[in-house]
């Protein structure tokens, strides 16, 4: 038996009943991780109007929006967001990988990949990542691929409806 094969790719509309079918499965699996969703957000009309709008950020050169695959299925998504140029050459990196591939090792290979296209392809200098202090899985996932903790910061982000602490990731791109 061979092993499945993780990759990432750009969004495309093309992707979107397939990525709505994803959503939809995981929105209970995701709310303790995520932003409050609109009520509209596992539909196809709203991930469609959500990847045409990530799409043209991505022409604006302000994010890359991928799926991550798994033996061509799309299983999550990983995105650099909050692209800075100029001296800074920074960004930030979001992702998520549906429950029945959660834990088996598809998020570490996707961040790798990743961190790979966003210095070499994409040109950037660093990547942040925040988690949830009490989200483990997600540290481990950063600090295998490189990324060193910075620290706590307090009430971070709006998560599940309430401002909550996170822990400050980096990864710098090798000299």
């Amino acid at each position: 038996m061979t092993a499945p094969s993780v990759g990432v790719r750009v969004v495309s509309v093309d992707d979107v009943p397939e990525l709505t079918a994803l959503v939809a499965q995981n929105l209970e699996f995701l709310a303790p991780w995520d932003p409050l969703r609109a009520r509209d957000y596992a539909t196809e009309a709203a991930q469609h109007r959500l990847v045409v709008e990530s799409l043209e950020r991505h022409v604006a050169d302000l994010i890359v929006p991928l799926v991550i695959t798994e033996d061509g299925r799309i299983v999550g998504r990983i995105t650099v967001n909050n692209i800075v140029r100029g001296p800074f050459q920074s960004a930030h990196l979001g992702y998520w990988v549906s429950e029945d591939h959660n834990g088996r090792g598809v998020a570490t290979a996707a961040v790798a990949v990743t961190v790979d296209l966003a210095f070499h392809t994409y040109g950037l200098h660093r990547l942040q990542a925040a988690t949830l202090v009490h989200n483990l899985g997600s540290q481990r996932v950063l600090q295998r691929n490189g990324f060193t903790l910075i620290g706590p910061a307090p009430r971070y982000l709006q998560i599940a409806g309430r401002w909550q602490d996170h822990l400050l990731f980096q990864h710098v791109a090798p000299s």
